[in-house]
């Protein structure tokens, strides 16, 4: 024999097995000596593995994994112990898996894990089972049977035919695997049975798991009684109810229930609901009054006659008409936001005169905290109706617009409905929050549910699918917020009118932060009294240094920093601090976050002031450019995106055809590298062009641009400027960086003309339809066209002279 080989007995044979077997890997299943079970094989190594043993002598070796979502395991994800099989019967199946009947041979320790021809193959060698006799030994093989077979008796899952062939066995050692391979356990369980060894250690850890299962199994099995108990007295409880409320019948009694539904009889009558919601109540009120009250149907009947009759039908808010007070209030809630104020005044005088809703959809637009979803609240209150908000951020399930059917579980109306509900007033003022944040997946499109609501042709006989009725939603009136309307799908935009609120001015958050933010906080944070308060100067340094916002909610925040110092100072040292300052305010709120970014420098070649929008506001874009040795290629670094690397060559190609005075050579020898900082931050948009396109072409003639102009605009190859979007945003941008002068497209003269006319003091806006419009604005001196062709780049071409001379 050799001596890579052991033998097993087997039947009272002598097996020769070989020390180096193809090893099986197996998911969530342990195999056991003298265990026969069928294994389905569909891996590629180990199909391989069983091709191999088939060409040889049928024999296997098999091994539990650790992990079972490991899809190719090596040496470290086996169990160290598993059983050599035989292959008993093989059948290959279309989709070239193998069904196998495997019976387990032996116990063997793996020595080694080695790769061979497409499959895996171990070095084993034979556990020899430490075997024992006595009284104890049969004390606890009798106790296993027993346990066994109590354990077969409650487990439905296992046929009583288990029980002969365990039974039936001699052995005591074969008995205690074919157990072990009959309980269900988990794989870290089996194969702790099956690494031990010791014959009277395995019985007695076999006999501890059956006494755990036997536990568990009672104590299902005590439950399932218990439910099916429950399950016959609720049935016999419904029989014995329907025989008490016939007999009841019969003797002329009142019961409970007839009162309840000549409860919802009136209150019916009483809601002034239409004539299809009527129908469709006394129908729902028939059907609840034939059911048992017990039922779980009864109980859904009753939820929905309550929504229904808690809907305020006809109830309505009486509403200020009056122009002036609604005026006053608005200006006392709100600094600004003229535009907003008028469409609300004009909505408020049509409806004086014609008592008439408008079915007006306004839809407030503006970057974060310059309040939109503040301004719904006092429009309500201004107008004394009742103020709803919903927000939309994240909604995903059309049902929580038009609400969920009655066929289902735990149903309810829609947030529409239900907000109505609670309002308890037809014409309350309702503010769809965030509505360029939804969401759609497979339960729908909540956007979609949402053309129905905000169209006023429509909106009269809105339909929720768990009311069934159509409910009247032309009176109330529909604001809606959002920060940007890329999102926002074109049938809903079209729905509604959109009111553009633009990022507030310096000036402006320093009245807004006077007036409403540092008495609100002062009096939040208990320190009204505090006759200090906040200096000019302090407020302007906290917006300059620790905000970067086109709103004020992150400013309030700082306020209310400082006031809880106050407070804690107050608290501490029993009075209250000096006025902040400008001085203080480092003091208070630490080294400033930001520095401001304020365009401060002589005009340079190849470098402009561009403008971006983004959903915090508008931000300003130095770019630069520069000409370096090169092959003649365009270099663009500054994280930019697609759309704008191809404005950029848009620009390039429009300036090389404008100086046509530089010489071919010159281009295949140096190329321009155009940077757009800050270069973490990703950019993207067409409205660069105009800015790139001036850059590259100051960087051609050498002629500065100037510094104190901003641009925006996207650029066409024949120079032509095209409109672009945000403009209100990129103006507020340009003016906090100190630019005097801005250049528009002239197609965006619309959106110029919408500016406030605080915007248009502090800029010279110049509208342009060509590059050299631009050109002759952006450029010291002009345009001009040098009188010599450059034939080659002039040492530190694009590099500012101050720069050059150090």
């Amino acid at each position: 024999m050799s001596p890579t080989e052991f033998t097993n007995t087997d039947d009272e044979q002598d097996v020769f097995l070989p020390g180096e077997l193809p090893m099986l890997p197996l998911r969530d299943i342990v195999v056991f000596p003298y265990m026969v079970t069928p294994l389905l094989v569909g891996r590629t190594r180990s199909v391989a593995a069983v091709e191999a043993a088939m060409e040889r002598d049928k024999y296997l070796c098999v091994i539990a994994q650790k992990e079972p979502e490991t899809e190719d395991p090596e040496g470290d994800d086996l169990f160290r112990v598993g059983t050599v099989i035989k292959v008993l019967q093989i059948i290959r199946t279309p989709d070239e898996t193998l069904k196998i009947l495997v019976e387990g041979v032996a116990r063997v320790h793996v020595r080694d894990v080695m790769q061979a021809d497409g499959f895996l193959e171990v070095s084993v060698d034979e556990i020899e089972e430490i075997s024992s006799t006595g009284t104890e030994i049969e004390a606890l093989s009798r106790s296993i049977k027993e346990r066994f077979k109590e354990y077969v008796r409650l487990n439905k899952r296992l046929p009583d035919e288990v029980l002969l062939s365990v039974l039936n066995l001699d052995e005591i050692g074969r008995m205690a695997d074919s157990i072990s391979a009959y309980i269900l356990g988990k794989v870290p369980l089996k194969q702790e049975l099956l690494e031990e060894p010791a014959l009277e250690l395995r019985l007695r850890r076999i006999n501890q798991i059956l006494a755990n299962e036997l536990d568990i199994l009672e104590i299902e099995q005590r439950i399932d009684g218990e439910v099916q108990t429950q399950v016959q007295r609720n049935q016999r409880e419904f029989y014995l109810n329907e025989q008490l409320r016939a007999i009841r019948k019969e003797l002329g009694y009142t019961v409970d229930e007839d009162s309840e539904i000549e409860g919802y009889h009136k209150k019916i009558e009483d809601s002034s609901m239409t004539t299809e919601g009527l129908e469709i109540a006394h129908r729902e009120v028939g059907r609840l009054e034939r059911m048992s009250p017990m039922s779980p149907e009864a109980t859904v009947l009753r939820n929905y006659l309550d929504t229904l009759l808690a809907l305020p039908w006809k109830k309505k808010s009486r509403d200020r008409v009056d122009t002036s007070k609604v005026r006053q209030r608005l200006d006392a809630d709100h600094y600004g936001l003229e535009k907003v104020k008028e469409r609300i005044l004009e909505f408020l005088a049509v409806y004086k005169l014609t008592r008439k809703p408008q079915g007006t959809i306004l839809c407030l637009v503006g970057p974060p905290g310059v309040g939109k979803t503040s301004l719904g609240r006092s429009i309500a209150e201004s107008m004394n109706k009742k103020f709803v908000r919903i927000s939309l951020g994240g909604v995903r399930d059309e049902s929580e617009i038009r609400g969920h059917r009655r066929t289902y579980i735990g149903s309810k109306p829609g947030r529409i409905i239900e907000s109505l509900r609670k309002a308890g007033t037809r014409n309350p003022v309702f503010l769809l929050d965030e509505i360029d944040k939804m969401g759609n997946d497979f339960r729908g499109d909540p956007a979609s549910a949402l053309l129905e609501v905000l169209d006023p042709e429509q909106n009269s006989t809105f339909s929720d699918h768990y009311l069934e009725v159509e409910f009247d939603l032309s009176n109330v009136m529909f604001i809606t917020t959002a920060n940007s309307l890329h999102t926002i799908p074109p049938a809903l935009e079209d729905r509604m009118e959109i009111i553009r609120i633009p990022g507030y001015l310096e000036h402006e958050k320093q009245i807004i932060a006077e007036r409403f933010l540092a008495p609100r906080q002062m009096l939040r944070n208990g320190v009204a009294k505090w006759k200090g308060g906040f200096a000019k100067s302090a407020i302007q340094a906290i917006i300059d240094g620790y905000t970067r916002e086109a709103g004020v909610r992150n400013l309030e925040r700082e306020l209310a920093g400082i006031c809880r110092k106050v407070a804690m100072h107050h608290a501490e040292k029993g009075k209250f601090p000096g006025a902040v300052t400008a001085a203080t305010v480092q003091k208070y709120l630490g080294v400033p976050k930001f520095r401001r970014k304020v365009v401060d420098r002589k005009p340079e070649v190849g470098v402009v002031v561009g403008l971006a929008w983004t959903m915090a506001g508008g931000e300003i874009l130095e770019i630069e450019t520069a000409a370096v040795p090169g092959s003649g290629k365009i270099t663009i670094t500054g994280n930019l995106k697609d759309v704008m690397k191809e404005s950029a060559e848009t620009a390039l190609s429009y300036a090389r055809g404008l100086c046509s005075e530089m010489s071919a050579d010159w281009f295949k020898k140096n190329q321009i590298h155009i940077h757009v900082p800050e270069g973490a931050i990703p950019k993207d948009g067409p409205s660069a062009g105009v800015a790139m396109a001036t850059a590259i072409t100051s960087l051609l003639r050498g002629i500065p641009v100037r510094s104190d102009v901003a641009m925006t605009g996207e650029v066409t190859l024949r120079g032509k400027v095209l409109p672009i979007g945000g403009l209100p945003e990129k103006a507020v941008a340009a003016i906090r960086a100190g630019s005097k002068h801005l250049i528009i497209p002239r197609d965006n003269e619309k959106d110029y003309l919408e500016l406030a006319e605080v915007i248009r003091k502090q800029l010279t806006v110049h509208l342009v339809e060509s590059m050299d419009e631009v050109l002759d604005l952006a450029l010291v001196g002009g345009n001009k066209k040098p009188t010599r062709p450059r034939r080659k780049a002039a040492p530190g071409a694009g590099v500012p002279a101050q720069a050059r001379r150090k």
